[in-house]
């Protein structure tokens, strides 16, 4: 009887054991199932979420990268811009991208072209009488008042410093005689900057759906503003006091924090609106470089900006691809008392490039042929065009450096 209990308890003992084995087993089965489950739905997740995460709260990666000499990899920084260009003011190269084509509003940074092309086709001391649309335009302003006269230089300043709406409207009737018509004007001029993602319809940047732009065709309007001695010196213009009638504010305080806050800030302007977002385009110059950047429904608009300009400077370095009136190649010339002519360009050429790209630099002279003399020097040759990297950057005149005549 007694061997029959022990006998009984180690069977017993012995399928617990197997039982509790086996659930063990069973448990494991299970938890990895889960696991594997959970990671699935994980995966679907991250795969998924560029189609349900709204890329306003969650930027895309910036496709831009720097590799140093030593071969480590500079990261741009995150912004929160929605979309974002930084742009080498001498050369047009674009350094830095971020959805730089998508379509977005430019708010008040309509202004650049409007107050540019007041600079192009008027007369900074022409005293302009204000009245019709320019009275009571509604958001940011001067305050003109019907009949008031002021020069079209402190309009000038009016828009660009202050974001006078009234002010932009008083120059495109000034220059335009309408405001359609000037608006035809700010079309014509974006199509010859290459502006191709652009469309005005006003000139103050007051929300209309036709009125649109890209962050890449905001730097291109940037840089070409900025070239123009007139419109950069208003652009950088910390305060101005304008000459105005007794009892008008004269003040044009300068809201572009750049120019206050940032190290070699130099312009140029902000925007707003609710379509819009913040809208910034900037302009900096250290050590000889200068760049535009532009950042575009970006919530943290001025810190933005201030990343991607200090990366573009701790990552790019300043090259002199040629020098002005050097001789650079010897073109064939017909008919003249010697049988090659120099050519070279006006002023030195320059281009921001990263260290490593030093060795990958390449011009081409492409000159109008056949050159028949006589020729005389500083008449345009052609173009030299720049390279890095077998890529095209962009082109700087060509000019005969010398005369030649021809065989009598």
């Amino acid at each position: 009887m007694g061997f029959n209990e022990e006998q009984s308890t180690a069977g017993q003992n012995r399928s617990r054991r197997r039982f509790d084995d086996g659930g063990l087993l069973v448990l494991w089965i299970i938890g990895m199932a889960i696991a594997f489950a959970l990671m699935f739905a994980m995966l679907h997740q991250l795969l998924a979420g560029e189609n349900t995460t709204d890329r306003r709260e969650t930027p895309p990666v910036e496709r831009a990268a720097v590799v140093d000499a030593a071969g480590e990899t500079s990261q741009p920084p995150v912004v929160s811009a929605r979309s974002a260009v930084v742009m080498d003011l001498a050369s047009g190269r674009v350094l830095y991208e971020k959805q730089g084509m998508e379509r977005v509003y430019p708010a008040s940074t309509t202004k650049i072209m409007t107050v540019l092309l007041g600079i192009e086709y008027g007369r900074l001391d022409r005293m302009v009488t204000v009245g019709g649309e320019a009275i009571g335009v509604e958001g940011s302003s001067i305050y003109l008042m019907d009949g008031e006269t002021i020069s079209l230089e402190d309009l000038l300043y009016g828009a660009l410093l202050r974001s006078g709406n009234d002010a932009a409207t008083a120059i495109a009737m000034e220059i335009g005689e309408t405001t359609d018509g000037f608006v035809e004007l700010m079309n014509r001029r974006a199509a010859e900057l290459g502006m191709e993602g652009t469309h005005f319809t006003n000139p103050t940047g007051l929300h209309e759906e036709q009125h649109y732009t890209t962050a890449y065709d905001m730097a291109l309007l940037g840089r070409a503003a900025m070239v123009n001695p007139a419109f950069s010196v208003i652009a950088g213009t910390k305060s101005h006091t304008a000459q105005r009638q007794e009892g008008r504010d004269p003040y044009f305080y300068n809201k572009n924090k750049v120019v206050h806050q940032y190290e070699g800030g130099t312009g140029v302007k902000i925007g707003y609106t609710k379509a819009s977002g913040r809208t910034l385009v900037a302009s900096s110059e250290r050590d000889g470089r200068a760049v535009i950047c532009s950042v575009m429904d970006a919530p943290d608009w001025f810190n933005d900006a201030y990343a991607l300009m200090n990366w573009a400077y701790d990552n790019f370095e300043l090259t002199t691809v040629a020098r002005g009136e050097v001789q650079l190649e010897k073109i064939p010339v017909e008919g003249g008392v010697r049988d090659t002519v120099w050519v070279g360009t006006r002023r030195d050429v320059t281009c921001l490039i990263r260290p490593e790209e030093r060795e990958r630099m390449g011009i081409a002279c492409a000159v109008t042929e056949p050159i028949i003399a006589p020729v005389r020097r500083g008449d345009p040759a052609g173009q030299l065009h720049i390279y890095v990297a077998g890529e095209y950057v962009y082109s700087e005149p060509l000019y005969f450096l010398e005369d030649v005549e021809e065989v009598r």
